[in-house]
């Protein structure tokens, strides 16, 4: 018998939960962002893209896929939540992750989830469990609150660069809001959902911290929450995000300095302490980091790289970008066409399918851009990114994570899902980049064409 993923309550709440979201959502735009103020039409429109991928991807895998991980996510949550039926005490060990051993009780439950000893899927299904509480365990109505609660996180990070540089509102929203990969793998019931949501808020509440001495209990709890979430659920996203943010802050820093010798010094020497802290960092936590410490990333890559191209088959969505060997210079040698292959591939004749023409429009955008960022006569994108700690942090972190998911793929499919949380970063880099050419453009020749940051939140 054909497994049923969606029932008629999906049909039947979701317009409900979907209503009550852009409700909340129009109440609390008025509330922040009344008429006139310029993020106030992108807040919807970005909301709504963040719940339509929901939807989406969520149809996508009911009857194109017939199934997959965002549905394994949600049964296991039904099998969570079946547990109330009995007791709240058991539905509580399954949530904080008891021992059947110390709990025999909870056996017959822990018996059906095959994630309940692999703790990032586990802890997917057990956030996916308290949300389904809310909607009597329906899909897509939880898959809605997903969207949103990522979409808080998306918001946060845009408001931060969006009043940076408040010139470039449209094309960062663009970049953070509406790239489509990321609207639609990062607003199901998926991993990638929540790391967007704590990549965000750790953005946001570290810069409100440490630029704006903003030491309020609310931006320590979202930093300590997404950081926690973040390294639950995808670790090496942090160890691609926490260099870059940290570089982020000293170069902000070091920006105070006026004696242009001094500052440049000082730069190297935050750039140089941030590689030593990262590389001691992964060698101190080597057993907590497991397969992604430094002894382990390359054997960790080959295996990542065989598996998805075995599995990948013969659909024509492999790719090989060339061979990996347990000698860590072979990843590094490999590092132009990983990056090459994560933002800038599928090329046109390698969207052998029609779920990679995103991917393969996304890819030909972000070339023109590039191409025009590097080639205009106006552009200076190496002395912007030197001068700019904030471009810089973008680019470090989307060129680090770049690398990792690209060399580690090993086809466009997987890709496709696992880079979106560099996307938005590489995205906020043009924006930014081409909207001071354009800005420069504009000013007299004798003028400076940069302008006095104001960090104001």
């Amino acid at each position: 018998m054909e497994q049923q993923f969606l029932t008629i309550w999906d049909l039947v709440l979701t317009p409900l939960y979907l209503l009550a979201l852009v409700f909340i959502a129009i109440r609390y735009r008025d509330n922040k962002y009344p008429p006139g103020h310029p993020l106030r039409k992108y807040y919807l429109p970005g909301l709504y893209s963040k719940i339509g991928g929901a939807i989406f991807i969520g149809l996508l895998y009911a009857f194109y896929y017939k199934g997959g991980d965002t549905f394994n996510y949600f049964r296991h949550a039904q099998i969570i939540n079946s547990a109330l039926g009995d007791s709240i005490d058991r539905w509580l060990k399954l949530i904080l992750h008891y021992s059947p051993d110390q709990s025999p009780e909870i056996y017959k439950y822990t018996s059906q989830l095959y994630w309940y000893d692999s703790p990032s899927e586990y802890m997917v299904a057990v956030i996916t469990a308290l949300l389904s509480i809310l909607t009597f365990n329906t899909y897509l109505p939880t898959a809605l609150l997903f969207a949103a609660i990522s979409f808080t996180g998306i918001w946060a990070m845009y408001k931060t660069f969006a009043q940076l540089y408040p010139k470039n509102t449209a094309s960062l929203a663009i970049a953070f809001l509406f790239i489509p990969s990321t609207v639609v793998w990062g607003s199901g019931i998926f991993k990638d959902t929540i790391c967007m949501f704590g990549v965000g808020w750790i953005t946001h509440a570290t810069f409100r911290l440490f630029i704006n001495k903003d030491f309020s209990v609310r931006n320590i709890f979202l930093i300590i929450l997404s950081f926690i979430l973040v390294a639950k659920i995808k670790l090496y996203i942090l160890l691609a995000f926490l260099p870059a943010l940290a570089m982020w802050l000293l170069l902000t820093y070091s920006k105070k300095i006026e004696r242009p010798a001094m500052r440049w010094l000082t730069n190297a020497f935050f750039i140089l302490l941030t590689v030593v802290g990262s590389v001691f960092f992964m060698q101190r936590f080597a057993d907590e980091l497991n397969k992604y410490s430094l002894e382990k990333i390359t054997q960790t890559a080959k295996v990542t790289q065989d598996w998805t191209s075995l599995a990948a088959g013969e659909e024509g969505s492999v790719y090989n970008i060339g061979e990996i060997s347990d000698d860590p210079a072979s990843l590094i040698a490999l590092f132009p066409k990983a990056v090459v292959v994560t933002f800038f591939r599928p090329f046109p004749w390698e969207a052998k399918k029609i779920i990679m023409v995103l991917s393969m429009i996304e890819a030909l955008a972000f070339i023109y851009f590039t191409l025009q960022m590097f080639f205009n006569r106006k552009s200076k994108p190496v002395r912007t990114l030197i001068q700019d700690p904030n471009i810089l942090f973008c680019l470090v972190f989307a060129l680090i994570f770049g690398f990792a998911v690209g060399v580690s793929s090993g086809n466009f499919g997987t890709l496709s899902r696992y880079k979106i949380p560099c996307l938005p970063f590489y995205g906020a880099m043009l924006a930014i980049m081409l909207g001071e050419k354009k800005e420069g453009a504009e000013n007299s020749p004798n003028k400076s064409s940069r302008r006095q940051y104001q960090p104001a939140i």
